[in-house]
């Protein structure tokens, strides 16, 4: 069973919008820390957005105003709204969740291009 299981990636014009999901399988219980990441090509992997358990949210300078975590501890569900997205947002998006290990998503493309 995968563990996380990501969705909500395409291709989006500059300014445009995306909201990516992901999910825990069943098997993963008590989520301390939910974190989008994201890889463009050439570059190493980077932090995005965190939220904790409680509901406190951390945002990397270059997306701050513009995207958005939120969490569903009930659905063991991570969000990421993106609005406002630039050529620059282009890259792979990973989700990663502790418990007492860590899981990492399987990686959903985000294009932005006109």
């Amino acid at each position: 069973q995968v563990p996380l299981v990501e969705s909500g990636g395409g291709l989006v014009q500059p300014g445009g919008s995306l909201r990516l999901s992901c999910s825990a399988s069943g098997s993963i219980f008590s989520i301390l820390f939910m974190a989008w990441y994201r890889q463009a090509p050439g570059k190493q992997r980077e932090l995005v957005a965190s939220i904790t358990s409680g509901g406190s949210a951390n945002y990397a300078d270059s997306v701050k105003g513009r995207f958005t975590i939120s969490r569903d501890n009930a659905e063991k569900t991570v969000y990421l709204q993106m609005n406002s997205l630039k050529p620059e947002d282009t890259a792979v998006y990973y989700c990663k969740m502790i418990t007492g290990s860590a899981y990492w998503g399987q990686g959903t493309q985000v294009t932005v291009s006109s």
